[in-house]
């Protein structure tokens, strides 16, 4: 845009004499409660400049025009350059002259989107919408186009010329961004419950039973989508360190004992009514689940189903066991493996939508080592709650 500099140019002279300005109609509708001033330039061009009040515009003052102008005509330059070689229709860049002149009057930060008419080869030769945003409070914002061989430029300043143009370039660049990265990190909790499936009796002929809501499982993950193919591929493998914490909750007033070397499933003591009676395992756990992720027009994440396998090994395990006696409150715990095998795997799925998962895992080996405790495999199901 050959014109911009001269813009600016009159724009920044007329901020430092806005309180000689006129007050004349738009010729774009303003934002409710700003001020309007417009400024014929002598080639006909005409600006008008929206602001929040004329505080803003007197503290431009503090910038040494020329050296401001020199500054925006290179930092627009390389942005327009960057949008004709962008395939995007928005280009937004980020400049830092505090930093890369420390010292001097500038502003912190200049943040520019360019937005041309086509895209690749198809771009004009210079863009058709360029916005300016000077620090964390001004805002320069210009618009060309042509009406019957009339070329008309708006010009804006304010906060409010980090229009939604600038807010639509940053969403895209997030979107294109994330969609490019081969692989999407998250942290997720797993909220569930657990059973034991293809139970068998134990060698005193008792068969394990579990209270429902009571046994339950939690999971911390940190996972990583790595994608499969190229970019835009809706195909990824899920894998990560996962943190499990299994519970299982007896019922019937039974508990885990060790019997010469043997898990065992026994009755309490007569008289003594078991509140609580538990044996809890935690384990580090990875996943290697191949998923189909689908996003939405915004670029968030809407879909998602995948099966795929896990592995795990036991890094500690407990009973616990909470009765009354002699009217009080008695919690009894002991550490040890339990006959409990170490390596664990399985399958597991997951289908979601949004922020939440629906999972299942199976595990396909005994959860007890063989003719050492009860026959049975875990079963875990619940929620994945996404960050």
């Amino acid at each position: 845009m050959k014109r911009l500099p001269v813009l600016l140019a009159a724009l920044l002279l007329g901020a430092a004499s806005a309180s000689q300005a006129k007050t004349l109609p738009c010729l774009a509708p303003p934002v409710a409660n700003d001020d309007t001033i417009v400024v014929k330039l002598p080639n006909q061009a005409t600006m008008t400049l929206f602001v929040k009040n004329k505080a803003q515009l007197r503290e431009l003052r503090q910038y040494k025009l020329d050296s401001l102008l020199v500054l925006l005509d290179g930092y627009i330059t390389q942005a327009e350059a960057a949008g004709k070689n962008s395939k995007s229709e928005q280009v937004t860049m980020e400049f830092y002259p505090a930093k890369e002149q420390p010292g001097k009057q500038v502003p912190e930060q200049i943040r520019i989107t360019v937005r041309n008419q086509g895209t690749g080869a198809k771009a004009t030769k210079s863009a058709d919408h360029v916005d300016v945003t000077l620090g964390r409070v001004f805002g320069v914002s210009v618009d060309e186009s042509t009406d019957g061989g009339n070329d008309r430029v708006s010009v804006r300043v304010g906060a409010t010329a980090a229009s939604d143009s600038v807010r639509n370039a940053e969403r895209k660049a997030k979107q294109e961004e994330r969609a490019n990265r081969a692989v999407h990190s998250n942290f997720d909790i797993d909220l569930g419950l657990n059973a034991l499936v293809n139970k068998r009796a134990d060698v005193n002929g008792v068969t394990p039973e579990l209270r429902p809501i009571a046994s339950r499982y939690i999971s911390l993950n940190w996972h990583y989508d790595i994608r499969l193919g190229r970019k835009g591929s809706v195909l990824f493998l899920r894998t990560g360190p996962e943190l499990g914490f299994n519970n299982y909750m007896l019922d019937n007033n039974y508990q885990f004992l060790n019997n010469d070397g043997v898990t065992v499933l026994r009755k309490a003591d007569t008289g003594r009514n078991l509140e609580k009676s538990k044996l809890s395992v935690t384990s580090i756990n990875l996943p290697l689940m191949p998923m189909l992720s689908f996003q939405d027009k915004k670029g968030k994440d809407a879909f998602r189903i995948g099966a795929g396998g896990f592995v795990g090994y036991r890094l500690g395990s407990h009973t616990k066991i909470k009765y009354q006696e002699d009217g009080d409150t008695k919690k009894d715990k002991d550490r040890g493996n339990y006959n409990l095998e170490d390596f664990q795997y399985g399958v597991q799925g997951l289908i979601g939508i949004r922020g939440i998962d629906l999972f299942v895992k199976y595990n396909l080996n005994d959860t007890f080592k063989t003719n050492r405790g009860p026959q049975a495999q875990t079963l875990s199901f619940g929620v994945s709650l996404l960050n």
